[in-house]
């Protein structure tokens, strides 16, 4: 597989786990099943689940950057990365959470998202 292919794929995969432990146990309280853990269990569990996110993510960028033999420079694999954090949370967000609805103004910050990283990949020129 591909370097490009191999470093999306773990950052969606990374993205996931870090989205469940920042707010996973958010949804976890609305149902009741958290509701009683004290604070530093809940810290726990996200630790715990933000583990998994760094198996994924520090791979990632390891094979994503160039200077590793990447397709990436630090700009296009950070980029990249929170672009896959804001349409990951998204997802997770309509799911778990019946309240949250996208509205035009998410839309166009996800068309500066794109720009962003159109942008991100331009070519570089250097001046003559």
């Amino acid at each position: 597989m591909s370097p490009v292919i191999t470093t999306i794929i773990l950052l969606i995969v990374s993205n996931i786990f870090m989205t469940v432990a920042w707010y996973g146990h958010l949804k976890l309280q609305a149902t009741g099943i958290s509701s009683s853990w004290p604070l530093f269990v809940v810290i726990l569990f996200s630790w715990g689940v933000a583990l998994l996110e760094y198996c994924f993510q520090v791979p990632a960028n390891r094979i994503g950057f160039e200077g590793n033999g990447g397709p990436f420079s630090l700009i296009q694999l950070k980029v990249t990365q929170e672009v896959i954090t804001l349409i990951v949370f998204c997802i997770f967000s309509l799911i778990a959470f019946e309240n949250f609805h996208l509205r035009w103004n998410h839309a166009v910050a996800f068309l500066c998202l794109v720009a962003a990283v159109y942008f991100t990949f331009l070519p570089e020129h250097s001046p003559a």
